[in-house]
C-alpha cells in the first residue's frame, strides 16, 4: 500500500493552534477504524520519506547526541519503529517498538524489539526512567491516544532526556487522525507541540524544519523537548 500525501482542509474552528486543552470529539477520528494490527499485518519493508528527509533525521539523532554514550547516553527507545530507524551511529542499545514482527526483526540497528499497538495500550512496557532518548519517525500521526503515549514517553525516560518527534507530509491517509488530514506543516507541528504541553513533564517544545524550505523533496519538521529533572 503506498503512502499518500496528507490532505489539507479547513478545521473550521477546531483552534489546534490555540492548544486546546480538550481535544474536539472527533480530532482523532480516522477513516479506517479497524484493527491496526490487521492493517499493520503485510509487511512493507519501504521508506515513508525520501533520501533527502532520511538524512534530515539522521542529521537531527547525531545533532541532538541521542544515543551517544559521551553526550546524551546510549539506551534509546524507538517508538512506532519498523526495518529501519535512520541512525547515522546505532545507539548502544535501540529497543524498536511497533507493529509488524518480521519488520522489526529486520532491524538492523535494534538490539532488542517488541510488537505493542499503542492505539490498544498507550502504557509502554519499561520501567521508569530506562531510556536516555526516545524518537518516533514520521508516525505520530497514527496515534489515537498520543496525549497518554506522550506520559509514558516522559515516565520512562531518565531526567534530561529527549523526545524527537519527527513529521512529513506523507502518510497512510486511512489511519492518520482527522485532524491531520486537515492540517498542514504548520498545523502537525502545532498539534505535535500541543502533545508534549498536555502531557506534561517536558520542557519547552523546540520545532524546526530540517529540510531546506526551498527543497522540492520531502519536508522533514521536527519537535522534541527533554525530560524534566
Amino acid at each position: 500500500m503506498a503512502v499518500h500525501n496528507c490532505v489539507e482542509r479547513d478545521l473550521q474552528g477546531w483552534g489546534v493552534t490555540d492548544h486546546p486543552p480538550d481535544h474536539p470529539p472527533d480530532f482523532f477520528d480516522r477513516a479506517d477504524p479497524g484493527p491496526d494490527a490487521q492493517f499493520y499485518a503485510p509487511d512493507r519493508f519501504v521508506t515513508h520519506i525520501d533520501p533527502g528527509a532520511i538524512a534530515a533525521v539522521g542529521a537531527l539523532y547525531e545533532e541532538l547526541g541521542l544515543g551517544d554514550p559521551g553526550r546524551a547516553g546510549g539506551d534509546v527507545l524507538d517508538l512506532m519503529s519498523s526495518w529501519v530507524s535512520h541512525f547515522r551511529v546505532a545507539p548502544a542499545r535501540l529497543v524498536a517498538l511497533g507493529m509488524n514482527a518480521n519488520e522489526l526483526a529486520a532491524n538492523p540497528q535494534a538490539a532488542s524489539w517488541l510488537v505493542h499497538d499503542l492505539n490498544v495500550d498507550p502504557v509502554l512496557p519499561f520501567a521508569d526512567a530506562s531510556f536516555d532518548a526516545a524518537t518516533c519517525c514520521v508516525s505520530v500521526d497514527y496515534l489515537t491516544r498520543p496525549v497518554e503515549v506522550f506520559r509514558e514517553v516522559a515516565r520512562v525516560l531518565r531526567p534530561g532526556g529527549a523526545f524527537a518527534v519527527t513529521i512529513s507530509n506523507r502518510c497512510f491517509p486511512t489511519k492518520a487522525i482527522r485532524a491531520w488530514l486537515h492540517t498542514g506543516d504548520a498545523g502537525h507541528v502545532d498539534i505535535v507541540d500541543g502533545y508534549f504541553r498536555a502531557a506534561g513533564g517536558f520542557t519547552e517544545p523546540v520545532a524546526q524544519l530540517r529540510t531546506p524550505p526551498e527543497s522540492r523533496g520531502d519536508p522533514l519538521w521536527a519537535v522534541w523537548a527533554t525530560r524534566e529533572a
